[in-house]
């Protein structure tokens, strides 16, 4: 069974994140620049005189697709490292994957990771 961990996290945190994935034998990962909000709401900030509220604050979306036995480890280590103990530090989802091919070689399943 393979599983679709996908890690939102504050963008000074990706090196660290990343470093504690790769340590794990991860080799595959998907990095995108995302903006959101949650609990923090965003803030607001004050330009050229005037102030306006920014809702949607910058993020870091990791995106793995590993075989069931490795999530336990990667959710500690994701855990482990993008946390800052203040509000917005992120969050992490689990999914489930029904099939994954790689193009190139037509390999299917865990193979094609």
């Amino acid at each position: 069974m393979m599983k679709k961990i996908e890690c939102i996290v504050k963008p000074f945190k990706l090196d660290d994140v990343k470093n504690a994935i790769t340590e794990l034998g991860i080799s595959g990962m998907t990095v995108s620049e995302v903006r959101g909000f949650g609990r923090q709401k965003g803030h607001t900030e004050l330009y050229r005189g005037a102030e306006y509220q920014v809702d949607f604050l910058p993020k870091i979306k990791i995106d793995l697709v590993v075989s069931e036995e490795q999530v336990p480890a990667i959710i500690a280590a994701v855990q482990k490292e993008a946390c800052t103990g203040r509000i917005g530090d992120g969050k992490i989802f689990v999914s489930d994957v029904e099939q994954s091919i790689r193009i190139r070689t037509g390999e299917n399943g865990i193979e094609a990771l």
